[in-house]
């Protein structure tokens, strides 16, 4: 049978971590169950996941139950690292979401919970710490039902032995009319009911709910049983090979190595992959093909669908990507909207500072580094402060780089809420090219898209895609704050070349300006990041957190109530509400839940008070000019923005 793959997901502290380990252990994968307490988990092999308890990276291990091989991958459950918990989730079969069961649902519970029911991966639950005082597990599963979803259902005394017991098959029965027929007719064999329990575990019309405590070792056997009897794959092995990276590292050695799921077919050592498509395709040969357990890991000639393996040669494919029969790269919804500045001693060499941040840049791609040239300083964008504190202590293991971090900012962007034309022109003694765009406003949450009118005759297909890499290569900066430019569809209408002047970089100077100088008659817009925000308060806290949501700039739907509790829905801005999780476990004594997601980037609520108090100045900014050049009596000159487009050729 197939090997499958399941992930570890929860709310940090939910006891996530210590149920891998006794999973482990029950499998014999492991001597000795560690603790994370103890700073011994098999699976928080890294010396600063031992020292702070939290698990950092998504790492995985190797186990074998009743002849099944399984893949466990424990993710962090720390909202800082969401975006490893997230990359990992593509490449799962099953999951496993740890609550406990005196917390209940949490704010990045739900979060979670989200990101597995929209990519349609089948999830057990497991209410965890019931040796707890306060723990309940009716409540937690009410909670389950009411915030996460309704098709939850308890399945530890249901579920014995293999045997689906009667009070769910009538659960199941009650999702279905034809095994509602078949219960009421007391038709159907247990052969017949596990596998239809399995089949609608699949389909996620059934979310399986056990309970225990993983520290007592208590209802882990049980959990692991379910595991084994009510999960399936069936991967296709004799199909042409496809995979999905979900993971780059370097070893000791600065060694590359691609985490790769096999989604079909096979792949020895010395196969090519392919990535990428059409005139952008790039093949690699894999040297080297290892099984990772652990911090351990072991060389194999050939993988096969099912399998989680690295590969050693590939130098530029990342996280998300398809390979081979899958060409697609997906993206990733949990995104940083905080930025900050590196900071680091003078003696250092910023070349290697910056080539240590481009490393861990390709294993996590949210970092988004960038060398900001005019003012030789780096920048990286995070989800918060722990985040900081964790990448300066891995700079500083394993770099010998000792850097720190300026206060994060928000990361605001900008866009145009304008269609105008602009036009760029470089032209200085012996170089010549000249572009012209269209730029309208993009849907927001679209990025830079880019479209090409321009004829063949007119300018190359070269030329044209030279363009459209120039635009690509690197962030542009807005005019009201030099922040990131976005939700932009950029147009090329046409463009020219000299047969004899045009040289490399030429067009290159030509798109800038012409992006540039339509930017300078735009209406700008700032954007902010946003949270997209769901808060649990009992009654009478409700007018309290309506009043702080307004007072936040915020919106809010029209509140849901019971009897006793209210639920809110809306948006706020990310610079207002931040802090606000501390501000509701304070006035309700931890008892209210809030639940904040990346919502996207909407107007700034503050506008001009951001432009006021970022300063930039536009026309001092050397990496981008609105001013073109052109060429008279063998001498180049410069024209203002707002008077190179009566002086194009193309006009």
């Amino acid at each position: 049978m197939k090997p499958t793959t399941i992930g570890m997901f929860a709310h940090v502290d939910a006891g996530k971590t210590t149920l891998a380990e006794q999973l482990l252990y029950h499998t014999q994968s492991i001597r000795e169950r560690g603790r994370v307490d103890h700073k011994d988990a098999y699976l928080d092999s890294h010396e600063i996941e031992r020292a702070r308890g939290i698990t950092v990276f998504a790492d995985q291990a190797v186990m074998s139950y009743k002849g099944r091989t399984y893949y466990l991958i424990d993710t962090p459950g720390h909202v800082d690292f969401s975006p490893e918990m997230e990359r990992a989730i593509q490449v799962m079969d099953y999951a496993v979401l740890v609550l406990s069961a005196v917390e209940g649902v949490q704010g990045h519970t739900e979060t979670v919970w989200q990101l597995l029911h929209k990519h349609r991966i089948p999830t057990f639950m497991f209410i965890n710490k019931t040796d707890r005082v306060g723990a309940d597990v009716d409540r937690v599963l009410g909670d389950i039902r009411m915030h996460l979803t309704s098709e939850a259902c308890l399945i530890t005394n249901s579920f014995t032995n293999g045997e689906v017991g009667e009070a769910l098959r009538e659960s199941m029965a009650e999702r279905d009319e034809q095994l509602l027929e078949m219960f009421l007719a007391g038709e159907g064999d247990q052969a017949f009911w596990l596998q239809a329990l399995q089949d609608m575990i699949r389909r996620q019309e059934i979310v399986p709910c056990a309970s225990g405590s993983a520290l007592q070792d208590d209802g882990v056997v049980a959990l692991l049983e379910q595991l084994h009897l009510l999960t399936k794959v069936d991967y296709d092995a004799e199909a042409p090979f496809g995979g999905r990276v979900y993971k780059i590292r370097h070893d000791s050695n600065g060694v590359r190595l691609t985490y790769i799921k096999a989604l079909s077919g096979t792949m020895k050592v010395r196969d090519e992959l392919c990535y990428g498509s059409g005139d952008e395709q790039i093949c690699e040969k894999a040297t080297r093909l290892l099984i990772v357990n652990g911090s351990k890991s072991h060389a194999v000639d050939q993988v096969s669908a099912g399998d989680l393996f690295a590969v050693v040669g590939l130098s530029g494919v990342e996280a998300g990507q398809g390979l081979g029969r899958y060409s697609d790269k997906l993206a990733y919804e949990l995104v940083p909207t905080l930025t900050s500045k590196v900071i680091f001693d003078d003696a250092l060499n910023v070349k290697d500072v910056l080539k240590a941040f481009k490393m861990l840049n390709a294993e996590d791609p949210s970092l988004d580094v960038v060398w900001e040239e005019s003012l030789q300083e780096i920048h990286i964008h995070v989800m918060g402060i722990i985040q900081l504190e964790v990448l300066q202590q891995l700079v500083q293991d394993r770099f010998q780089l000792a850097v720190s971090f300026g206060n994060p900012e928000i990361l605001y962007k900008e866009t145009i809420g304008t269609t105008v034309r602009g036009y760029g022109h470089f032209e200085p003694l012996r170089h010549y090219a000249e572009v012209h765009l269209l730029l309208e406003p993009g849907e927001r949450g679209s990025g830079i898209t880019f479209f090409n009118v321009c004829h063949a005759n007119d300018l190359s297909i070269g030329n044209q895609n030279l363009i459209r890499t120039h635009l690509f290569e690197r962030d542009h900066h807005g005019l009201l704050t030099g922040m990131p430019l976005t939700d932009i569809r950029i147009t090329l209408l046409t463009g020219a070349a000299h047969n004899e002047h045009t040289h490399g970089g030429d067009f290159r100077e030509a798109a800038y300006r012409a992006l540039r100088q339509g930017l300078e008659k735009a209406e700008n817009i700032l954007l902010e990041p946003y949270y997209a925000f769901k808060i649990k308060v009992e009654l009478d806290e409700l007018g309290k957190v309506l009043s702080d949501i307004q007072r936040a700039s915020g919106r809010f739907d029209p509140p849901t109530t019971t009897a006793a509790h209210a639920v809110v829905t809306g948006k706020a801005p990310v610079a207002t509400f931040m802090g606000y999780s501390t501000e509701l476990a304070a006035y309700t004594h931890g008892r209210g839940i809030i639940h904040l997601v990346f919502g996207g980037y909407e107007r700034c609520h503050n506008e001009q008070a951001i432009i006021d108090r970022k300063a930039y100045r536009k026309d001092a900014d050397p990496l981008y000019s609105s001013s073109s050049i052109f060429c008279a009596k063998g001498h180049g000159y410069t024209v203002p923005w707002d008077e190179a487009e009566a002086k194009m050729h193309l006009l």
